[in-house]
């Protein structure tokens, strides 16, 4: 870590060079600076004042360091996943994290990690086992983000995100400390113990207090699991995760019908849980997966013909009902970047758009009546879902801007979108019903998949975001971490 005394040397350098050169620091059209977007959504292209990709701590410093000198806001990017503008900020300095990565130190004894912010999830997985290889007990990581895997643990933890647990909160459980690069380029360790308050506000903090340089994770002891499969009715979901639960299982989710013209929609889904088996019980070295062509065919399907993509995901499932799976790698999963163009061919016009993600929240005991509300919208409305997912969270105690107020129900929606005003604006007004049939249970949404919730939904369902807002003008009172995100919710609440 840098001293105070080195920062002011190397921030003196680098204020000099910009005053020699002030126009590289501006920007005075489209040559200058440049253009990001997100990989999913492609709804985010932002222009930004410059990329920086830090290989150490100390160069993030410097980096940090400098832009306060050119009174530069700074964003925070990894896997450029998210969607609601969390990691791009329009005319900022934008800290790329993914050359800061890296798996340090594993303590065997107490099943803990420690790894660089920007290091993502497959290296985790694959050098903790590269270095268990004759362990007599090998760690795994608890749980990880589904769909994508190539996101990086520090934006993970920016987001508090979650995974298909049964009975975990989201992954500040995971979370034993990390390091906070802050606005003034001091490296700061937070833990529950120390800088508690930075703890709380950082993760689930959207990369607006700082920059998560390193983590402290929390492992598991790697498990052998059997997948148990079936296709179920939503009617009885919420007893049904309950018994599964109750019967020792760990993880698990329920991929619901999306046919439209169908009795199924959101009524039936594919429901796979994962339970444990005996340490010494055999693992086969090969056994049915679904390849990337075959992904690519589910999407086709899920855009152009759901009765026949709901079909063969249940049947592709259900020949895998018995299969056995390591805790860890059970985990990780394909995508596809921009799929859309790989599948332009087929899907003509609609390779146009993508698909928007948003994730409502409610008491388990609604999940049904929730479903079913959101059914008659989306068949009055004709609402696009091309894929979702329904999974439980628990309680989250820790992180100041929890979504995870309760033990929720968490039903994750995937709706096509074209990108011309219309479509927006349709897909808009689609996800604030879905938020209204949230709220009428008591339940919430996740804050920045998207920006398109009305100021009363997102004080009913984020009420303590003014009171975070303030905090992060206490911790960075001339605001050198921003986004997009942040500004519109700064401008709307403060």
């Amino acid at each position: 870590m840098l001293t105070r005394r080195e920062l002011l040397k190397r921030g003196a350098r680098a204020g000099a060079a910009a005053a020699l050169a002030p126009a590289a620091c501006v920007w005075t059209g489209a040559e200058a600076g440049e253009w990001v977007n997100d990989v999913h959504s492609g709804l985010n292209r932002t222009h930004v004042q410059r990329v920086e990709q830090p290989r150490s701590e100390a160069e993030l410093q410097e980096i940090l360091y400098a832009s306060q000198q050119q009174g530069r806001a700074v964003s925070i990017a990894g896997g450029r996943h998210a969607m609601g503008g969390q990691q791009f900020g329009t005319d900022t300095v934008l800290v790329d994290m993914n050359a800061l990565g890296g798996v340090g130190e594993l303590d065997a004894e107490r099943g803990q990690v420690e790894l660089l912010g920007g290091t993502q999830w497959p290296e985790l997985v694959q050098t903790l086992l590269e270095r268990q290889v004759r362990a007599p007990r090998s760690w795994g990581i608890i749980q990880k983000q589904t769909g994508a895997d190539r996101l990086s643990i520090g934006g993970a933890l920016s987001a508090n995100a979650h995974g298909r647990g049964l009975t975990l909160r989201p992954l500040v459980g995971d979370v034993e400390a990390f390091t906070l690069v802050d606005a003034r380029g001091e490296a700061l360790r937070c833990s529950r113990d120390q800088n508690p308050e930075l703890f709380s506000l950082a993760i689930g903090g959207y990369g607006l207090f700082g920059v998560i340089s390193s983590v402290r994770l929390r492992l598991a002891p790697r498990r052998k699991l059997e997948r148990v499969v079936e296709v179920a009715d939503t009617a009885r979901l919420a007893e049904r995760f309950d018994e599964r639960i109750a019967d020792g299982f760990l993880y698990g989710d329920f991929q619901y019908s999306t046919d439209l013209g169908s009795d199924t929609l959101l009524r039936q889904g594919v429901f796979s849980c994962y339970r444990p088996v005996e340490p010494d019980a055999w693992m086969p070295e090969t056994q049915r997966s679904l390849l990337e062509r075959d992904w690519l065919e589910l999407l086709a399907l899920g855009h152009l013909d759901r009765s026949q993509a709901f079909s063969r995901y249940a049947a592709y499932y259900l020949s895998t009902n018995g299969q056995r799976y390591w805790s860890d790698t059970h985990q990780l999963s394909t995508y596809v970047d921009d799929y859309h163009r790989a599948l332009s061919a087929r899907l003509g016009e609609l390779s146009d758009g993508s698909e928007m993600i948003s994730e409502i929240y409610v008491p388990r005991a609604a999940l049904f009546d929730f479903l079913e509300g959101v059914r008659r919208d989306f068949l009055q409305y004709d609402t696009n879902l091309i894929y979702g997912t329904i999974r439980l969270i628990e309680r989250d105690d820790d992180s100041f801007l929890a979504w995870a107020r309760e033990p929720w129900a968490c039903v994750i929606f995937n709706l096509h979108t074209q990108h011309d005003e219309d479509s927006l604006a349709k897909t808009r007004d689609d996800f604030r019903r879905l938020i209204a049939r949230g709220l009428e249970y008591g339940g919430s949404y996740f804050p920045t998949y998207h920006r398109w919730a009305t100021l009363e939904q997102v004080l009913a369902c984020h009420p303590r975001l003014p009171q975070f807002l303030v905090a992060k003008r206490r911790h960075d009172p001339d605001e050198r971490f921003q986004s997009d995100w942040y500004r519109h919710y700064r401008d709307l609440l403060l």
